[in-house]
């Protein structure tokens, strides 16, 4: 299959940070080249930002913070449905940015759930509400506020930057903070793009920042003392430095990190369902997603007919490029990811049964970074592949006895994302639902982020929230102001 001429275009981003409403210079590292990772050759330059452009953008965006609030919830509301006019006018653009920049494929909904996020965010501006108490023992009253942190420094990873973005970034911004967003140098434009747009729909200059960078510029935004708040996205060993640092500076972080999501499916579920279910759930994005189930747990008695046809799913899908819509699974981020995950394939080959997959695509895709569909069987419990994220196209399936057993397996890992399961006995799927230990749980279905439900991880998957109003309030401090009364006044 020969990769479209999409590949070929001119990315036509430029290679700056956006600070202040504009696209400027940065003052840090020479830029570093972008690969396109369905070809593996260089396609862009990316500014690499330094612990001065943090500087400037977190500036800019507490001064752009007052003006924003200033503009009260009615103007801040237009602005957000501005934007998400223009983004819907620029689909095209973003959707083919995301598959140049990290290999999601186009005929992905990423535009359609990015879109979510804006209109649902939209929606709270104006329904930040406080409460009302009676003062005892002094007479009086008492009433709370809910009010910004002032600036967010937001942290995503590249994996669906398009989403990533409206999903931690825009709800800050609807509860009144400004901005100063970091993505990764594997996946920079979409991130810039979006900031630009923001701008245009009525954004004040400075409220949305996004400076590409690496470690440098994340140690310096979560340090930064004008910072009241750091979210971030990604992997337990960066994660632990992004706490260590906000702890020296008694701030509040909020982290969605990994998961090894379990699926369970018991003797009485359709396997039909399941079988898509569970290899396009944990192969998608081609296992590039936190929230995948990537374990497969199954009854015995339907272990051999669910393996089956869990092989001849992934026979079936099509990898390859991204702007292909028949395509279902780009490639992985770059050489190194690829690298790392053929080395786990190939550890696991040691420890169970490899009945799908396990080598990287050649031919006409052979400089990009594609891996074929894999999947495991007779994954013991406890070994490296059950225990430890793959964060690639890697399924591993494992036979349960009991429901005892499949809760036993299923709770651990030391992650606490997401967990599945298939089942249509209501009873057990409640009670399963009560006692995984996982901040999200999805009956008889594929994942789903919805805008307006809590999404986030028990254990070592991180703690906070995004969507509905809980992700609102990851945003807002609370105040409480007295007001005392004279006495026999009221």
């Amino acid at each position: 299959m020969a990769l479209s001429p999409s590949h070929q275009r001119s990315l036509d981003v430029p290679g700056r940070l956006f600070i202040g409403g504009a696209f400027v210079e940065c003052d840090g590292a020479p830029s570093v080249e972008h690969v396109n990772p369905s070809t593996g050759r260089p396609q862009a330059d990316v500014p690499v930002a330094s612990a001065s452009d943090i500087h400037r953008a977190v500036k800019a965006a507490k001064a752009a913070q007052r003006a924003w609030m200033e503009m009260g919830p009615r103007a801040r509301t237009q602005s957000f449905r501005r934007l998400g006019e223009l983004l819907e006018a620029n689909r095209e653009q973003l959707t083919f940015l995301g598959a140049r920049e990290s290999g999601i494929p186009v005929a992905l909904p990423m535009m359609d759930m990015a879109l979510g996020w804006v209109d649902h965010y939209m929606g709270w501006i104006d329904k930040i509400e406080g409460s009302y108490g009676e003062s005892y023992p002094a007479p009086g009253f008492n009433y709370t506020r809910r009010e910004p942190y002032g600036v967010v420094g937001v942290i995503i990873p590249w994996n669906g930057p398009l989403m990533a973005t409206c999903m931690m970034a825009l709800p800050a911004i609807a509860a009144g903070n400004g901005v100063v967003l970091k993505p990764p140098t594997l996946a920079p434009f979409v991130a810039l793009r979006i900031a630009e747009l923001a701008h245009q729909a009525g954004f004040p200059a400075g409220l949305f920042n996004v400076v590409p960078g690496e470690a440098e510029a994340g140690e310096a935004l979560v340090a930064h003392p004008d910072v009241g708040k750091v979210t971030f996205t990604g992997g337990e060993g960066v994660a632990r430095r992004v706490m260590a640092t906000a702890a020296a500076c008694l701030k509040p972080v909020a982290l969605e990190l990994g998961g090894k999501s379990a699926n369970l499916v018991f003797e009485d579920a359709d396997l039909d369902a399941a079988a898509v279910q569970a290899v396009y759930g944990a192969l998608g994005l081609s296992g590039q997603g936190c929230v995948n189930p990537t374990r497969l747990l199954v009854h015995r008695t339907r272990y051999d007919e669910l393996v089956a046809r869990a092989v001849a799913v992934a026979a079936s899908m099509r990898i390859g490029d991204p702007f292909d819509p028949a395509t279902v699974a780009g490639p992985v981020i770059c050489q190194s990811a690829c690298d790392r995950i053929l080395g786990i394939i190939a550890q696991a080959r040691c420890e169970a049964k490899l009945v799908a997959g396990g080598e990287r695509l050649g031919g006409e895709l052979a400089g990009g970074y594609f891996i074929q569909p894999t999947v495991f069987a007779d994954v013991e419990p406890g070994s490296a592949l059950e225990q430890n994220e793959v964060f690639g196209p890697v399924l591993s399936i494992t036979l349960f006895a009991d429901d005892a057993e499949a809760l036993a397996i299923a709770n651990g890992t030391r992650y606490g994302l997401g967990a599945y399961l298939h089942t249509n006995d209501l009873d057990r799927a409640h009670a399963f639902a009560e006692r995984l230990d996982a901040g999200y749980v999805n009956i008889n279905g594929f994942a789903s982020m919805a805008p307006g439900a809590p999404f986030g991880g028990y254990r070592q998957s991180g703690f906070g929230r995004v969507g509905g109003w809980a992700g609102m309030e990851e945003y807002l401090q609370l105040k409480n102001v007295f007001v005392a009364r004279r006495e026999g006044k009221r």
